[in-house]
Protein backbone atom coordinates (compact mmCIF):
# COMPACT_ATOMS: atom_id res chain seq x y z
CA UNK A 1 0.00 0.00 0.00
CA UNK A 2 2.83 2.15 0.87
CA UNK A 3 5.12 1.54 -2.28
CA UNK A 4 1.45 2.19 -4.15
CA UNK A 5 1.22 5.63 -2.28
CA UNK A 6 5.14 6.78 -3.13
CA UNK A 7 4.70 5.94 -6.84
CA UNK A 8 1.54 7.91 -6.58
CA UNK A 9 3.08 11.56 -5.13
CA UNK A 10 6.31 10.82 -7.37
CA UNK A 11 4.15 11.01 -10.38
CA UNK A 12 2.18 14.06 -8.82
CA UNK A 13 5.05 15.22 -8.13
CA UNK A 14 6.71 15.42 -11.70
CA UNK A 15 6.90 19.11 -13.66
CA UNK A 16 3.81 17.95 -15.74
CA UNK A 17 1.22 17.56 -13.49
CA UNK A 18 2.39 20.30 -11.51
CA UNK A 19 2.05 22.47 -14.14
CA UNK A 20 -1.02 21.31 -15.16
CA UNK A 21 -2.21 21.22 -11.45
CA UNK A 22 -1.44 24.97 -10.91
CA UNK A 23 -3.05 25.85 -14.97
CA UNK A 24 -6.18 23.96 -13.62
CA UNK A 25 -6.61 25.41 -10.18
CA UNK A 26 -6.08 29.12 -11.55
CA UNK A 27 -8.70 28.27 -14.47
CA UNK A 28 -10.93 26.99 -11.78
CA UNK A 29 -10.34 30.45 -9.27
CA UNK A 30 -11.11 32.45 -12.43
CA UNK A 31 -14.03 30.53 -13.22
CA UNK A 32 -15.45 31.13 -9.97
CA UNK A 33 -14.47 34.88 -10.13
CA UNK A 34 -16.21 35.30 -13.24
CA UNK A 35 -19.16 33.81 -12.17
CA UNK A 36 -19.73 35.45 -9.00
CA UNK A 37 -19.33 38.28 -11.03
CA UNK A 38 -22.32 37.51 -13.07
CA UNK A 39 -24.35 37.17 -9.99
CA UNK A 40 -23.37 40.31 -8.63
CA UNK A 41 -26.20 42.82 -7.79
CA UNK A 42 -25.12 46.14 -9.60
CA UNK A 43 -25.11 48.54 -6.33
CA UNK A 44 -22.46 46.25 -5.57
CA UNK A 45 -19.86 46.43 -8.51
CA UNK A 46 -17.55 48.93 -8.16
CA UNK A 47 -17.38 50.65 -12.09
CA UNK A 48 -15.92 53.62 -13.18
CA UNK A 49 -14.36 55.37 -16.28
CA UNK A 50 -10.33 56.80 -16.62
CA UNK A 51 -9.62 58.87 -19.91
CA UNK A 52 -12.56 56.97 -21.50
CA UNK A 53 -11.62 53.33 -20.30
CA UNK A 54 -14.08 51.86 -18.22
CA UNK A 55 -12.91 49.79 -15.99
CA UNK A 56 -15.01 46.63 -13.49
CA UNK A 57 -13.16 46.24 -10.30
CA UNK A 58 -15.73 44.43 -7.84
CA UNK A 59 -13.72 42.49 -5.69
CA UNK A 60 -11.26 45.81 -5.00
CA UNK A 61 -10.71 45.63 -1.61
CA UNK A 62 -9.44 41.77 -1.89
CA UNK A 63 -7.32 42.63 -5.28
CA UNK A 64 -5.30 45.36 -2.87
CA UNK A 65 -4.52 43.03 -0.57
CA UNK A 66 -3.02 40.33 -3.12
CA UNK A 67 -1.39 43.46 -4.93
CA UNK A 68 0.42 44.20 -1.72
CA UNK A 69 1.56 40.81 -1.01
CA UNK A 70 2.29 40.56 -5.00
CA UNK A 71 4.76 43.89 -4.37
CA UNK A 72 6.51 41.45 -1.69
CA UNK A 73 7.34 39.21 -3.73
CA UNK A 74 8.38 41.35 -6.41
CA UNK A 75 10.80 42.78 -3.79
CA UNK A 76 12.09 39.84 -2.42
CA UNK A 77 12.41 37.87 -5.53
CA UNK A 78 11.40 38.45 -9.17
CA UNK A 79 13.04 41.60 -9.07
CA UNK A 80 16.37 40.66 -7.63
CA UNK A 81 16.30 37.70 -10.47
CA UNK A 82 15.04 40.72 -13.15
CA UNK A 83 18.12 42.51 -11.93
CA UNK A 84 20.36 40.16 -12.37
CA UNK A 85 19.31 38.88 -15.39
CA UNK A 86 19.75 42.38 -16.84
CA UNK A 87 23.25 42.75 -15.55
CA UNK A 88 24.87 39.70 -16.49
CA UNK A 89 23.32 39.66 -19.80
CA UNK A 90 24.10 42.24 -22.67
CA UNK A 91 21.24 44.74 -23.97
CA UNK A 92 22.10 42.66 -27.64
CA UNK A 93 22.03 39.70 -25.93
CA UNK A 94 18.35 40.17 -24.33
CA UNK A 95 17.45 41.60 -27.35
CA UNK A 96 18.08 38.52 -29.43
CA UNK A 97 16.33 36.26 -26.64
CA UNK A 98 13.45 38.77 -27.16
CA UNK A 99 13.49 38.13 -30.88
CA UNK A 100 13.47 34.48 -30.45
CA UNK A 101 10.37 34.60 -28.37
CA UNK A 102 8.43 36.61 -30.38
CA UNK A 103 9.40 34.32 -33.39
CA UNK A 104 8.50 31.32 -31.15
CA UNK A 105 4.85 33.01 -30.26
CA UNK A 106 4.21 33.26 -34.05
CA UNK A 107 1.32 29.98 -34.65
CA UNK A 108 -0.57 31.43 -31.85
CA UNK A 109 -0.63 34.58 -32.96
CA UNK A 110 -1.43 33.78 -36.70
CA UNK A 111 -4.18 31.60 -34.87
CA UNK A 112 -5.66 34.49 -33.31
CA UNK A 113 -5.04 36.47 -36.27
CA UNK A 114 -7.76 34.13 -38.35
CA UNK A 115 -9.71 33.89 -35.74
CA UNK A 116 -10.24 37.62 -35.66
CA UNK A 117 -10.64 37.15 -39.49
CA UNK A 118 -7.79 39.63 -40.06
CA UNK A 119 -6.83 37.44 -43.00
CA UNK A 120 -3.82 40.30 -44.14
CA UNK A 121 -2.68 40.04 -40.40
CA UNK A 122 -2.11 36.57 -40.39
CA UNK A 123 -0.35 36.81 -43.98
CA UNK A 124 1.81 39.46 -41.85
CA UNK A 125 2.61 36.97 -39.60
CA UNK A 126 3.42 33.82 -41.66
CA UNK A 127 5.81 36.05 -43.75
CA UNK A 128 7.54 37.75 -40.79
CA UNK A 129 8.25 33.87 -39.32
CA UNK A 130 9.45 33.24 -42.84
CA UNK A 131 11.90 35.50 -42.96
CA UNK A 132 13.23 35.26 -39.30
CA UNK A 133 13.16 31.88 -39.05
CA UNK A 134 15.25 31.25 -42.22
CA UNK A 135 17.29 34.23 -43.04
CA UNK A 136 17.14 35.65 -39.23
CA UNK A 137 18.51 32.04 -37.94
CA UNK A 138 15.45 31.00 -36.13
CA UNK A 139 14.41 34.50 -35.07
CA UNK A 140 17.47 35.55 -33.78
CA UNK A 141 17.69 38.62 -35.91
CA UNK A 142 14.50 40.16 -36.64
CA UNK A 143 15.20 41.15 -39.99
CA UNK A 144 11.50 41.72 -40.73
CA UNK A 145 11.44 44.52 -39.04
CA UNK A 146 14.32 46.01 -41.19
CA UNK A 147 12.08 45.53 -44.09
CA UNK A 148 9.51 47.45 -42.37
CA UNK A 149 7.11 44.14 -41.21
CA UNK A 150 6.59 44.99 -37.62
CA UNK A 151 5.77 42.91 -34.55
CA UNK A 152 2.08 42.63 -33.76
CA UNK A 153 0.78 41.06 -30.62
CA UNK A 154 -2.19 39.48 -30.55
CA UNK A 155 -3.35 36.71 -27.99
CA UNK A 156 -6.63 34.76 -27.18
CA UNK A 157 -7.82 37.96 -25.22
CA UNK A 158 -8.01 40.25 -27.93
CA UNK A 159 -9.68 37.57 -30.38
CA UNK A 160 -12.60 37.49 -27.37
CA UNK A 161 -12.75 41.55 -26.79
CA UNK A 162 -13.23 41.25 -31.33
CA UNK A 163 -15.69 39.08 -30.78
CA UNK A 164 -18.02 41.90 -28.26
CA UNK A 165 -16.89 40.15 -24.73
CA UNK A 166 -16.42 41.93 -21.94
CA UNK A 167 -13.22 42.10 -19.89
CA UNK A 168 -15.33 40.68 -16.76
CA UNK A 169 -13.86 41.76 -13.47
CA UNK A 170 -10.38 42.87 -12.76
CA UNK A 171 -8.63 40.19 -11.33
CA UNK A 172 -5.16 40.12 -9.27
CA UNK A 173 -3.72 36.71 -8.93
CA UNK A 174 -1.12 35.85 -6.32
CA UNK A 175 2.30 35.88 -8.65
CA UNK A 176 0.90 36.07 -12.10
CA UNK A 177 -0.29 39.91 -11.41
CA UNK A 178 -2.93 41.90 -12.63
CA UNK A 179 -5.07 41.28 -15.33
CA UNK A 180 -9.31 40.75 -16.43
CA UNK A 181 -11.25 37.60 -16.24
CA UNK A 182 -11.51 37.81 -19.99
CA UNK A 183 -7.59 37.54 -20.89
CA UNK A 184 -7.19 35.47 -17.91
CA UNK A 185 -8.80 32.99 -20.01
CA UNK A 186 -7.14 34.31 -23.47
CA UNK A 187 -4.06 33.50 -21.81
CA UNK A 188 -4.67 29.75 -20.75
CA UNK A 189 -6.56 29.13 -24.21
CA UNK A 190 -3.69 30.72 -25.63
CA UNK A 191 -1.08 27.90 -23.66
CA UNK A 192 -2.89 25.29 -24.65
CA UNK A 193 -3.69 25.83 -28.58
CA UNK A 194 -0.08 26.51 -28.68
CA UNK A 195 1.37 24.44 -31.11
CA UNK A 196 4.78 24.34 -29.66
CA UNK A 197 3.74 23.24 -26.33
CA UNK A 198 1.82 20.34 -28.25
CA UNK A 199 4.89 19.23 -30.04
CA UNK A 200 7.09 19.08 -27.03
CA UNK A 201 4.55 17.74 -25.00
CA UNK A 202 4.25 15.10 -27.42
CA UNK A 203 8.07 14.66 -27.70
CA UNK A 204 8.90 14.39 -23.53
CA UNK A 205 9.85 17.83 -23.62
CA UNK A 206 7.88 19.41 -20.61
CA UNK A 207 10.82 20.32 -19.11
CA UNK A 208 11.78 21.89 -22.26
CA UNK A 209 8.58 24.46 -22.33
CA UNK A 210 8.41 24.92 -18.84
CA UNK A 211 12.36 26.47 -19.64
CA UNK A 212 10.79 28.76 -22.47
CA UNK A 213 7.91 29.71 -20.42
CA UNK A 214 10.02 30.92 -17.86
CA UNK A 215 12.19 32.62 -20.14
CA UNK A 216 8.72 34.73 -21.41
CA UNK A 217 8.26 35.50 -18.44
CA UNK A 218 11.66 37.07 -17.14
CA UNK A 219 11.24 38.71 -20.57
CA UNK A 220 8.14 40.15 -19.98
CA UNK A 221 9.09 41.13 -16.58
CA UNK A 222 12.50 42.64 -17.53
CA UNK A 223 10.64 44.83 -20.22
CA UNK A 224 8.37 46.59 -17.51
CA UNK A 225 10.68 46.83 -14.19
CA UNK A 226 11.62 50.17 -15.17
CA UNK A 227 8.42 51.50 -16.31
CA UNK A 228 6.47 49.93 -13.27
CA UNK A 229 8.84 51.77 -10.55
CA UNK A 230 8.52 54.84 -12.28
CA UNK A 231 4.65 54.50 -12.04
CA UNK A 232 5.00 53.54 -8.62
CA UNK A 233 7.33 56.88 -7.80
CA UNK A 234 4.93 59.01 -9.62
CA UNK A 235 1.71 58.07 -8.83
CA UNK A 236 -0.44 58.46 -5.66
CA UNK A 237 -2.41 55.11 -5.59
CA UNK A 238 -0.02 52.33 -7.23
CA UNK A 239 -2.98 50.22 -7.75
CA UNK A 240 -5.58 52.14 -9.14
CA UNK A 241 -2.50 53.26 -11.44
CA UNK A 242 -1.76 50.05 -12.75
CA UNK A 243 -5.41 49.67 -13.15
CA UNK A 244 -5.77 51.84 -15.56
CA UNK A 245 -2.67 51.39 -17.18
CA UNK A 246 -3.48 47.45 -17.95
CA UNK A 247 -7.05 48.59 -18.81
CA UNK A 248 -5.57 51.20 -21.08
CA UNK A 249 -2.93 49.07 -22.98
CA UNK A 250 -5.58 46.59 -23.79
CA UNK A 251 -7.63 48.82 -25.17
CA UNK A 252 -4.63 50.19 -27.72
CA UNK A 253 -3.86 46.21 -28.48
CA UNK A 254 -7.86 45.80 -29.03
CA UNK A 255 -7.52 48.21 -32.23
CA UNK A 256 -3.95 47.64 -33.34
CA UNK A 257 -2.77 50.38 -31.86
CA UNK A 258 0.75 50.76 -30.36
CA UNK A 259 0.54 51.19 -26.53
CA UNK A 260 3.26 53.80 -26.74
CA UNK A 261 1.65 56.43 -29.09
CA UNK A 262 -1.99 55.06 -28.54
CA UNK A 263 -2.36 58.76 -26.51
CA UNK A 264 -3.61 57.30 -22.99
CA UNK A 265 -2.78 58.68 -19.93
CA UNK A 266 -0.27 56.67 -17.50
CA UNK A 267 -1.68 58.18 -14.55
CA UNK A 268 -5.75 58.01 -14.04
CA UNK A 269 -7.54 60.99 -12.86
CA UNK A 270 -8.22 60.03 -9.12
CA UNK A 271 -10.93 62.49 -9.44
CA UNK A 272 -12.68 60.19 -11.11
CA UNK A 273 -12.43 57.58 -8.43
CA UNK A 274 -15.32 57.92 -5.51
CA UNK A 275 -13.24 55.06 -2.93
CA UNK A 276 -9.68 56.47 -3.15
CA UNK A 277 -10.36 58.16 -0.01
CA UNK A 278 -10.30 54.63 1.68
CA UNK A 279 -7.21 54.09 0.56
CA UNK A 280 -5.26 56.81 1.50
Amino acid sequence: MFTNKAKVMTSFLTTTNIYSSLKNMTAMCITLFALAACSTTQPNVSTMHSNGVEINDPYEDMNRKVFEFNKGVDAAFINPIVRGYQYTVPDTARDKVDNVLRNLNSPTVFINQLLQGDIEGAGTVLVRATINTILGIGGIFDLAAYEGIEYEQEDFGQTLGVWGIDHGPYLVVPIIGPSSARDYAGFFIDSYIDPIRWYMFNTDREAGYLGLTGAKYISLRSSLIDVLESLENSSIDYYAATRSAYYQRRAALLIDQDPETAGYEEIPDYDDFEDYDHYK
